[in-house]
Parts: C-alpha cells; sequence; structure tokens
C-alpha cells in the first residue's frame, strides 16, 4: 500500500468544485436478465443488492458518457472547457485501443488547453486518477483539472454466463478539481496499493499483446470479463477496511466525524460487510448499486454527484472514497467538500 512520505500540509489543495454524471437510457432489469439466462429477480437481488442497470446502445460509448458527464461537472463549477488544464479519464473499456479517451473527450468538451491521457485501474480508477491529479495541482503545475471514471462494461460482457452478467452496468462520473489555498477543504489524504499476484480473480485477457487480435483465441470466451467470485469478495472487504482505516488513522479521524463513506458499488453483500467491520452505520455508508450495477470506475463518482446533488453530502463534510479492482488494486481518498 503507497503511503505519501511527506506529511506536511501542501501549499495548495486540490478542492473538488463540481461533479457530474452520465448514464445510459436503457434500463435493463433482472426479471429482463431471467429472460436470458437462468436466473430470477430473487436470486440476483439476494447475492449482489441489484435491480436494475443501465446499459449502452450501439450509438453510446465510454468517450460519449464521458463527455456528458464532463459538461456537467464544469456546469456545476461554473468552470469554462478552455481553463482545464489536464484531463484524467480511469477506464478500462477505453473508446479505442488508441488514442486516449481523453483525447475525445478534449476535443468532445472543447478543452484547448488541456493536455490529458487514460488510468487503467478497473474499479480503483476513479480512486486512482483523483489522487494522480491531485499532485499535479497541489504542486502548482495545473491549475485545474477534470477527473473522469467510465466504463461500458456492457460491451465486455458475457451475456450467457449467469455469474457475471447480472454484475455490470455502463456509466460515467466527473469531478473538477481546483487549486486553493484553504488548508480545510479538498482532498485530505489518499491511499493506494496493488497486487499484482491476484490478477487471475478478475479479468479480461483479449485483445492484447498475449492474446492479440491478429492471432485466433483458443478460447473464444476471453474477450468477455471472467470473475472468481469468492476470491474477490474476500479480498474486497478486507483491502477496503484497510485502506479506509488508514485513511482515519492518517487524518486523526473517529467514525464519529466521517460525514459519509462512499464505498465502489460492487456487490451489497461486500458493502454490508465493510460497514459492519468499520462499526459504521447504514446512514453513513452511501449506496446506489440497486439502481446502477457494478460500473467499475464510474461507481465512485457517479455516487459522489448523486450525494452532492441531492444534499447528501454538503461542503465543510468529510468524505472517504473507497475503490477495490481487478488487479487487484485498491485505495481510497478523503476529502472535505
Amino acid at each position: 500500500m503507497h503511503k505519501p512520505t511527506d506529511a506536511r500540509p501542501p501549499r495548495y489543495r486540490a478542492v473538488i468544485t463540481g461533479t457530474g454524471s452520465s448514464v445510459p437510457g436503457r434500463v435493463l432489469t433482472n426479471d429482463d436478465l431471467a429472460t436470458m439466462v437462468e436466473t430470477s429477480d430473487e436470486w440476483i437481488t439476494t447475492r449482489t443488492g441489484i435491480k436494475t442497470r443501465r446499459v449502452t446502445t450501439d450509438q453510446e460509448s465510454t468517450a460519449t458518457l464521458s463527455i456528458e458527464a464532463a459538461k456537467r461537472a464544469l456546469a456545476d463549477a461554473r468552470v469554462q472547457a478552455c481553463d482545464v488544464d489536464l484531463i484524467v479519464v480511469a477506464t478500462v473499456t477505453p473508446e479505442v485501443v488508441l488514442p486516449a479517451t481523453a483525447c475525445f473527450v478534449q476535443e468532445g468538451i472543447g478543452a484547448s488547453n488541456a493536455w490529458g491521457f487514460d488510468l487503467a485501474a478497473a474499479c480503483s480508477g476513479f480512486v486512482y486518477a483523483l489522487y494522480t491529479a491531485q499532485q499535479f495541482v497541489e504542486s502548482g503545475q495545473v491549475h485545474r483539472a477534470l477527473v473522469i471514471g467510465a466504463e461500458t462494461l456492457t460491451k465486455i460482457t458475457n451475456w450467457k454466463d449467469r455469474a457475471s452478467c447480472i454484475l455490470f452496468g455502463d456509466g460515467a462520473g466527473a469531478a473538477v478539481l481546483e487549486r486553493s489555498e484553504d488548508p480545510d477543504r479538498g482532498l485530505l489524504y489518499s491511499t493506494v496499493g496493488m497486487d499484482g499476484a491476484g490478477w487471475e480473480s478478475l479479468l479480461c485477457q483479449a485483445y492484447g499483446s498475449r492474446y492479440p487480435a491478429s492471432r485466433p483465441l483458443d478460447d473464444p470466451n476471453r474477450i468477455y470479463i471472467s470473475i472468481r467470485g469468492r476470491e474477490v469478495y474476500q479480498q474486497a472487504v478486507r483491502r477496503i477496511v484497510e485502506s479506509v482505516t488508514h485513511c482515519m488513522e492518517a487524518c486523526g479521524l473517529t467514525t464519529d466525524q466521517v460525514d459519509l463513506l462512499i464505498p465502489h458499488q460492487m456487490n451489497a453483500r461486500i458493502i454490508e460487510s465493510v460497514a459492519k467491520r468499520l462499526d459504521l452505520p447504514d446512514h453513513k455508508v452511501f449506496v446506489n448499486i440497486d439502481r446502477y450495477g457494478n460500473t467499475s470506475a464510474a461507481s465512485v463518482p457517479i455516487a459522489l454527484d448523486e450525494c452532492r446533488r441531492t444534499g447528501r453530502v454538503k461542503q465543510g463534510d468529510r468524505v472517504i472514497l473507497v475503490a477495490f479492482g481487478a488487479g487487484i488494486t485498491w485505495g481510497a481518498n478523503v476529502v472535505r467538500l
């Protein structure tokens, strides 16, 4: 687990001044899935907490969702696209193999003065990207950064595999980070970690250099997401609890001082187990997986945007964002809104 080496407060803080999100209009219910694979609404709800998820059409993509979420975040922050310096897009379902999805976002929103890149950390992507952009803002190298978590996982979902197809949905969330000299606001602390030995527990193997498009696949299902549910469950609970506990200790926070935990929405049972181990009451743990499913890197920013827009959190609140994903990767951010 990576821990910052310098505990001194930075000269600048990276403050979240705006958020936005975008999800496809098409809703796929558990009853719809029951017509596709052997499952039922009760079976899915009991095991995952998911009731519906959003699915892209052929005309929708990671870039189109990212662009819409970005525009909403900029409007919320009252920032013009031309004033954005950096764009970081966290995704494992990019628009194309190359160039980066960030390039499409830059063009789509008209951020002519921005540079950027994509970051691949699966479900931990937004937490990683927020931490990464924070470094550029706090160092004074950029004034404003646009951080996006976006996925179209249903495009790499095996709709014949009932263990995985019930889990995933599409969407995008975005946040504007701005430089501030206010020591009481912004990203107060971040921690990230990775254990490559667990890469086989959650993966999609083609088409990278190991299984290139130029060579026939020995198993056609390599183009889809595969998951070892029990392994993921155990590791996710452990790593999320460790990350949140570490953040609270580093910031000197008690559970009473944490206004809300916004976890990656991967499974309701995992979230319940985490809350129980951290001794956090239900009202301090945000859950919207029932409506969106697992949207990977998009889940945390979608949830954060919903919380801000509905008044679940407000300026001055202490919020912890935490995620766990393929790699395996994990991480958390402590944010004072």
